[in-house]
């Protein structure tokens, strides 16, 4: 299950559940999977008033998205907030976000950083965005570079509309240091994650809701952060940041090396048709990319996108530069 181990006490409360108890809560996840949501709230609420981390995270899911009750993003803030004091990762993921959303942003940011550190793409875009602006945070454009990457290349869009323009904006060696961080994190993410082996964790059958959109203004030194209706007019432009902060000019072209260990993501997918797509779009518009084979790589339920060989990790940050300045996300793996 999803859980970190928590007290002994804890432990023990699991490990000696009844039975019954246990298969409520699974109940409710295959009429939830039916699209039967009111029958799996009711199989969910005794579970979760009793204190079932998995029957609570399910019952934010369900006021998160508004399936069986009212959505109601207070009552899902709550019912996460239970799950994760048990310890429930993704109850504590989607926890720090809602409160976030629902304005409470400072008390919000301790618990996004915790997500963004262990691999959160939705967490990294938020802390990637404060750390650029130096709020609620320090002002860190290296780390903000390296959260907005990770979350770009997990398919974010806002994410990677984000990185392109701070691709103006940070200084290069600056952007080269938020790369290093960025692979950091993701050998971090690919780890196994530790949890108990007591029960399975009929909880993590359903998907993650997603924020709302966050319209990012096109061509301004902050990136705003304010969730606005997709129609909304965009935020008034600031004043652009000196000429001494702008991307550096673009680097010749990179020949593949047969045989070489180094590739750039270019995004990643949970279709891989999407994946071949933009492949086929890139490679038409990016010169760079002509003499690169692409890689369609398998990460659970992801693709992601890979261009290569190439022979060290100079040339593929060259390569990513190109990229990065046709407006796509770009990252360097491999090595």
């Amino acid at each position: 299950m999803r859980m970190a181990l928590g007290l002994a006490g804890l432990a023990l409360a699991i490990a000696t559940a009844a039975t019954p108890a246990f298969s409520t809560v699974k109940d409710g996840v295959d009429a939830w999977s039916r699209g039967d949501y009111p029958s799996a709230l009711k199989q969910w609420r005794p579970a979760a008033i009793a204190g079932d981390a998995d029957a609570q995270f399910n019952m934010g899911q369900a006021y998160k998205l508004g399936r069986g009750v009212a959505a109601d993003l207070k009552l899902a803030e709550d019912w996460y907030r239970k799950a994760a004091l048990q310890g429930h990762v993704q109850a504590e993921d989607n926890y720090g976000l809602i409160m976030f959303q629902n304005g409470d942003r400072q008390r919000a940011m301790p618990t996004i950083q915790k997500s963004a550190e262990r691999g959160e793409p939705r967490a990294q875009y938020v802390l990637g965005t404060a750390l650029f602006n130096g709020d609620m945070v320090k002002k860190d454009w290296p780390r903000a570079y390296a959260m907005m990457t990770r979350a770009s290349a997990a398919g974010i869009a806002a994410a990677s509309a984000s990185l392109a323009q701070m691709d103006n904006f940070i200084p290069l060696d600056q952007r080269q240091r938020g790369l290093a961080i960025a692979r950091v994190l993701e050998a971090n993410a690919q780890r196994p994650v530790l949890a108990s082996s007591l029960r399975a964790t009929p909880a993590k059958t359903l998907a993650r809701p997603a924020i709302r959109k966050i319209e990012i203004p096109a061509s301004a030194p902050r990136l705003d952060v304010e969730p606005v209706p997709s129609n909304a007019p965009k935020p008034t432009m600031k004043p652009a940041l000196p000429k001494a902060v702008a991307a550096a000019k673009p680097v010749a072209a990179i020949a593949s090396t047969p045989g070489g260990k180094w590739r750039v993501q270019l995004g990643a997918f949970g279709d891989p048709a999407k994946a071949r797509a933009l492949w086929t779009n890139l490679a038409r518009r990016i010169g760079a990319l002509g003499s690169m084979q692409p890689y369609l790589v398998k990460a659970g339920a992801v693709t992601r996108l890979q261009a290569g060989p190439l022979g060290s990790q100079p040339a593929a940050d060259k390569l990513c530069a190109h990229v990065r300045a046709a407006g796509n996300a770009c990252l360097t793996v491999g090595g």
